[in-house]
This record gives structure tokens, sequence and C-alpha cells, in this order.
């Protein structure tokens, strides 16, 4: 009986390439702003002072639960100041420990924790900032009113906003290079 053997063919090397022309390739180092940086805990902190100043300042009012927006961010930014302060926490165990947070699920979960209150803050800011006007320059009725409380506390939103948009996209950034 015969039996076939395999041939070994040589292979040829690939031809040498200079560096200089194709440096080799290198991954994403961390960008301040990311999960597990100072400036991310930097923005995660600001995110949590705007969003807890923002539902203070609403909770010190007696009327904002007779509108519905002002509800919805007093709900946005007790969800935004959680959110934050709980990846405040992790990002301060990440730079004690001095642990990278670039697990791809870990990444993938911060990016969609973080779209979420993006989302929702925005929405919120905007919702209320609309009552606002309509109260103080379209109905004239800030007598009635704590008009100031109101914009002062939309503002906070909307700045806690500002803060939670490098976070969300430097991790969408981080999430869609992989």
């Amino acid at each position: 009986m015969f039996v076939s053997r395999p041939a070994v063919h040589p292979v040829e090397a690939p031809p040498l390439t200079d560096a200089a022309e194709n440096p080799p390739r290198v991954r994403m180092k961390d960008i301040q702003g990311m999960p597990g940086t100072p400036g991310g805990l930097a923005l995660r902190l600001c995110q949590f002072i705007f969003a807890a100043a923002a539902l203070s300042v609403m909770a010190s009012t007696s009327d904002f639960t007779s509108v519905t927006a002002f509800c919805y961010l007093v709900a946005a930014v007790i969800l935004q100041s959680l959110w934050s302060l709980s990846l405040a926490f992790l990002d301060i165990y990440a730079l004690l420990v001095k642990r990278c947070l670039r697990n791809s699920r870990a990444v993938c979960l911060f990016t969609i924790g973080d779209a979420i209150t993006y989302t929702l803050t925005f929405a919120a800011a905007c919702a209320s900032a609309g009552i606002t006007v309509l109260i103080g320059n379209d109905l004239n009725i800030c007598s009635d009113n704590p008009c100031t409380s109101f914009e002062t506390a939309t503002a906070m939103a909307f700045m806690s906003w500002f803060a939670l948009c490098p976070s969300f996209l430097l991790n969408f950034w981080s999430l869609a290079s992989r």
C-alpha cells in the first residue's frame, strides 16, 4: 500500500521594511480623562459636584414638584450623581493600586452608562431650561416662583452635562478603536 507523504516547501520571508516608513503599531495610551487616570477622576468629581449642586438647589424650592420637567431634572441628576460618584471611587481605587481600566467589558460598561446619563441629563436640562424660559420670559410670573433657583439648577445640570461630554466621548472612542 502506497501512502502519500506531505512535502515541505520553503516559505520566503517577507521583505524587510524600514522602521521609519512603517512604525510598529502600538496600543493607545491612557489619555487624561479616560477611566483610571487623574483627569478622569477630576471629570467624575466635577460631574458629581455639579449634579449635586443642581439637586440641592432644585430640592430647596418647594415648587419643583408641580412641574414635570423639574421632577425629571431631579431624577436625572440623582442618577448622574450616583453614577459619577461610583466611577470616581473606581478611579480612586485604580489610581491607588495602579490598575488600568482598559478592559473591554469595563470600557463597554462605562460607555453605555455614560451614554445613558449623558442623554438623560441633557434632556432634563433642556426641558428645565424651556420651562424656566416659559415661566420667566413668556408668562412673567417670576414673582410667584423662585425663578433664580430654577435657573441655577438648570445651569448646574448643563455644567454637569458639559463635564460628562469628554468622559463619554473618550470612552466611546476607546471602545470604537478596539
